[in-house]
């Protein structure tokens, strides 16, 4: 999860890696216990239609956060309050290396490492959210889970990418869980929009439930989606990884299309 600069090694190494990934889904799927994680990390890398859910997202936050600064003078009281990880940057070089390298990314052991040293890239639309949240004169948010020890290198790494407002008060890493993160934030500022890749990103309620009740709690909130709350798709790790699946109960019968 970070870097001090760009170096073209760096990046021809990731660029290789992903490629050999890509080109290898046999060897996974016979070798490597990871291979449970290909597909949902290959749309997330490299499908257009996760650029587009992206896109869409970050479309709909700028629609929402010029409803709610209209007619607002102090916009600095104004708060936007983002996640980091899949949904302002995107980690899954790192993740497409661990699989290259049979090794199971959900341990979250070569997470440090990537976040002294990693070059991350943006998500597409966030730059562009972010940049107009700041020339509107709302105050942002970076809410995450990274860890609050490496809290330097996190900073370094977004203000390498370019994004506005890092400073010490702006960015708020692992220690209290992020409803209490949240709480500091609304002592001084009006949240207007949540956005996240995973639900404990909006609401408490989520954080080390069951899915049954995550999901309730999804419909009973469902006026907020889109609203006041703004998901982002993570196909490559959730809470929702190890869940099982729910079958047609049917017989099979294999019939090939003409």
């Amino acid at each position: 999860m970070n870097q001090r600069g760009y170096p073209m090694l760096t990046i021809t190494r990731a660029f290789l890696t992903g490629a050999a990934l890509l080109a290898a889904p046999a060897a996974l799927a016979q070798d490597c216990d990871v291979s449970q994680f290909t597909m949902g990390l290959r749309f997330q890398q490299q499908s257009a239609e996760v650029r587009a859910l992206q896109l869409q997202a970050w479309n709909l936050a700028t629609l929402r956060l010029d409803q709610a600064v209209e007619g607002v003078e102090d916009r600095a009281s104004l708060a936007v309050v983002t996640d980091l990880d899949e949904t302002v940057i995107d980690n899954t070089a790192l993740l497409a290396r661990d699989l290259a390298d049979c090794h199971m990314y959900d341990a979250w052991d070569t997470w440090l490492p990537w976040e002294r040293d990693g070059i991350p890239a943006m998500i597409p639309g966030a730059m562009e959210f972010l940049t107009h949240a700041d020339e509107l004169g709302v105050t942002i948010r970076y809410i995450s889970d990274r860890s609050d020890e490496q809290k330097v290198d996190t900073m370094a790494t977004l203000t390498a990418l370019g994004l506005p407002q890092i400073s010490e008060d702006s960015v708020l890493l692992l220690g209290p869980p992020k409803v209490d993160r949240r709480a500091i934030v609304a002592e001084d500022h009006q949240i207007v929009l949540l956005l996240g890749d995973t639900l404990h990103d909006f609401d408490g309620r989520f954080r080390r439930t069951p899915l049954d009740e995550q999901r309730a709690t999804v419909a009973e909130e469902a006026a907020k989606w889109g609203a006041e709350w703004i998901v982002f798709p993570n196909a490559s790790y959730g809470t929702w990884s190890e869940a099982p699946l729910t079958a047609w109960s049917a017989p099979q019968l294999i019939e090939p299309w003409e």
